[in-house]
Parts: structure tokens; sequence; C-alpha cells
């Protein structure tokens, strides 16, 4: 009985490519089963929003870093610890506005955009809003509100794909009512 060689292959890129064409799929079940570019985008934004909540908790535990001082840091640690954790890519962080509270995130080969074309007559449809989502889940889960939205998408024909984030305000902590 011979073994199968799984030489040379790497696993993370067999399950990047897995994950890609399941992300695909579920994309286009949702696209059958709404029927409307807008509702699918907040159909995707509402589970990456679910993802994030749930995958900060992850980062946190394998990651050592301490807890960033402004957004500027939070900015850093997003692209160059978050999105090459989980991605394996790194965006660019840019653009920010003159008060320091909003930013772009550009990134120049979306690993959930590979395989894709945008079926015709669905261009308000924003493939990745699962990005957006994953960003406002985990960010709220340390005390920061914020708006994330697409500015531009290489699947509509832009030469890259640029995510802005705004800071909107700091949470503040709360304890649930009855509890001390």
């Amino acid at each position: 009985m011979s073994r199968q060689g799984t030489r040379g292959v790497d696993p993370r890129k067999v399950n990047g490519e897995l994950f890609t064409l399941t992300y695909g799929a579920l994309v286009a079940q949702l696209l059958r089963d709404y029927e409307d570019d807008d509702e699918v985008n907040k159909q995707l934004e509402k589970m990456g929003y679910n993802i994030g909540v749930r995958l900060i908790e992850d980062f946190l535990a394998r990651n050592n870093s301490s807890r960033c001082n402004d957004f500027r840091e939070t900015a850093e640690i997003i692209s160059k610890v978050g999105f090459k954790m989980y991605l394996g890519i790194t965006p660019v962080v840019s653009n920010w506005s003159p008060a320091g509270d909003e930013f772009s995130l550009l990134i120049e080969n979306n690993p959930l955009a590979d395989f894709v074309e945008l079926p015709p007559g669905h261009n308000n449809l924003n493939f990745s809003n699962l990005l957006c989502g994953v960003l406002k889940g985990a960010l709220e889960m340390v005390q920061m509100d914020v708006d994330v939205r697409f500015v531009q998408d290489q699947l509509k024909g832009d030469n890259i794909t640029e995510l802005r984030l705004k800071f909107l305000r700091r949470l503040e902590d709360a304890i649930p009512v009855g509890e001390d």
C-alpha cells in the first residue's frame, strides 16, 4: 500500500483556496436567495460581524501585542498582524484624514476575490463585504465603534480594492442590568 504524496503542497494555500471557493458558493447562494445586491451586502456584513466578534478572541489569544494606544496603532496591527494571520496578505494603510480618525486599507490581491467575476447586472454587489463586518465586529469587541465601507473594488474594474475605516467613538464597558 503506498501513501499519497503531499510533499511540496502548502496546506495553508490549499485551505485558503478551499475557503475562497466555499465563500464564492456562499455569495452565489445569497444572490439566489435574496435577488437584491443591497440585501446580499447586508447579509454578508452581518455574517462578517458575527465572525469578527468571535475572531477577536482567537486573535488576542494568539497575538502577544499590548492594547493599542490610538487609532493609528490599531490600523497597523489590523494590517500587519490581523490580515496577515488570517488571510495571508498585508494591506497598505493609507489616506489618513487630517483628524487621524479615518484611513484606508489598500488591498492589492484580495484572496476572497480569487477565481471570481461579478455576474452581469450585479454592479451594487460588494462581493467581499464580509471583510467590513469582520472588522466592525472585531473592533467593537475592543471598544471601538467604526464605520467600514468599500470605496474601490477590483471586481468592479478599479485598480485596487480599498476599504475605508472611520473611528466613530470609543465604547464604554457596560455591566449588564442586575449584575454588579
